[in-house]
């Protein structure tokens, strides 16, 4: 158990806009509503990061880019390719999707060669490496696959979804990756998280970053919960 402040909490939301469709009007508005909320991160789409990275220079808001989003379908030099570029354009964190043919294919050792060159390209500007399973596809023997590859690898965190599947991010899921991967990689929950009470639950399951485009009714739901009971932190 842990305690947890508002700002505590708000930090722990990666703030989303993936739409295909987000302008340069969305981008402004997407990042300054994380730093009104002092969310963790703004999570875009490549090409969005340079506008991003200016917008919010000289804040603690991370900028995250999405890679080989949402499919995943694209070779481990793309993938490569796209994070350096992400990088160069200043985001300091990455979200990319796994190979899930390999992992159908069971094929363990080209998804470890993926994971490895993704999260060593990361680790070497400092950035932050997060591996998207795309769970909705996955058997549990899949995931747990997975898991013992990132135990290896060490990225950062292991995610639940991209938010574009057939489902999103399930307590189960969250409960099973921070179960079978080592202390120092952590958990981000993400897709279809719309309610306080479902931010909390992952938070209690394990999670230590959500991804949401609701992040904002959730954060100020939480906090209007805490003002009614007069306490300015809680515990889960």
């Amino acid at each position: 158990m842990k305690r947890y402040t508002l700002d505590d909490l708000a930090r722990l939301v990666d703030h989303t806009n993936l739409h295909a469709y987000a302008s340069s009007d969305d981008m402004r508005r997407l990042c300054q509503e994380a730093r009104d909320h002092h969310f963790r991160m703004v999570a875009v789409n490549q090409c969005q990061v340079e506008l991003c990275n200016q917008l919010l220079e000289k804040t603690d808001v991370h900028v995250g880019a999405a890679i080989s989003f949402p499919l995943g379908q694209t070779t481990i030099y793309s993938k490569v390719t796209d994070t350096r570029d992400a990088l160069g354009c200043g985001a300091d964190e990455i979200d990319y999707v796994v190979n899930l043919t390999e992992v159908k294919n069971r094929n363990w050792d080209y998804v470890r060669d993926e994971m490895s060159s993704v999260v060593r390209t990361c680790h070497a500007s400092g950035a932050t490496a997060k591996v998207i399973f795309e769970n909705c596809y996955l058997t549990d023997e899949e995931k747990l696959g997975l898991c013992h590859v990132a135990a290896d690898v060490r990225p950062d965190f292991v995610k639940t979804s991209t938010g574009f599947g057939t489902g999103g991010a399930t307590f189960s899921d969250v409960r099973l990756m921070r179960a079978n991967v080592p202390a120092d990689v952590h958990v981000k929950a993400a897709g279809g998280i719309r309610t306080a009470d479902d931010f909390l639950e992952f938070v209690r399951c394990g999670a230590e970053r959500i991804g949401c485009s609701s992040g904002i009714p959730i954060i100020d739901e939480i906090g209007r919960r805490m003002a009614e009971h007069g306490v300015d932190s809680i515990e889960l």
